[in-house]
């Protein structure tokens, strides 16, 4: 199970959990977000990360040539997507060489119909806890709702992840169920990983 951690910005922080080697950081770029990172600052520590970890940029609906511009510049393999990006939009993001995340953010009354037309134009989709601040609520949603999930298009569970959920995530057994994204329930503050948590987190979901 892959292992994508989000919402960093401070370059020790990012150097430290970048050292555990997950599978995935996140940056976030919604200038709306308590883990917004500033271009400038990060250019220098993405440069110097181990290769094998993907580098993820987190934007909401924000235009095209704006996230593409990002990614090249920063050299980001994939455009993680929390807002209402068409399916349009998706793929125009592909084209321009950059792998897709789309988010949906789930509620009780989710219909997995609307992931239909994202379905050949995102390389991964992530279900989050619906919430009004885009991410970042620590709590979790119910995820037997992805137990009906049919899709063959793999996906990343996040919403309050923390080391203690790994078994019951793990017991969730969907094939498609390809990785977690953690954020908020790592952390010491905002934007600021506790190392220990995260590397007890990576462990627990790569034993066995």
């Amino acid at each position: 199970m892959k292992i994508k951690v989000c919402g960093m910005k401070d370059p020790q922080n990012i150097n430290e959990v970048a050292s555990l080697l997950p599978d995935f950081l996140g940056f976030i770029f919604y200038k709306k977000s308590a883990r917004y990172v500033e271009e400038i600052p990060l250019r220098k520590v993405l440069s110097n990360l181990d290769s094998g970890i993907e580098k993820v940029g987190v934007f909401v609906d924000e235009a095209s040539e704006i996230v593409v511009g990002f990614c090249n510049r920063l050299g980001l393999s994939h455009a993680q997507l929390h807002g209402k990006e068409s399916p349009e939009y998706c793929a125009q993001i592909q084209k321009a060489g950059i792998s897709v995340i789309k988010v949906f953010h789930m509620g009780e009354t989710f219909d997995l119909d609307q992931i239909k037309p994202y379905e050949n134009c995102s390389d991964l989709l992530l279900f989050d806890t619906k919430t009004k601040d885009y991410g970042g609520s620590g709590k979790h949603f119910d995820w037997n709702l992805l137990k009906r999930y049919t899709s063959e298009t793999p996906f990343l569970l996040s919403g309050g992840i923390s080391p203690e959920d790994i078994t019951k995530i793990k017991e969730l057994q969907i094939p498609q169920l390809w990785g977690i994204d953690v954020n908020s329930r790592v952390e010491m503050s905002p934007a600021y990983k506790d190392v220990n948590k995260v590397k007890e987190l990576i462990l627990k979901t790569r034993e066995g």
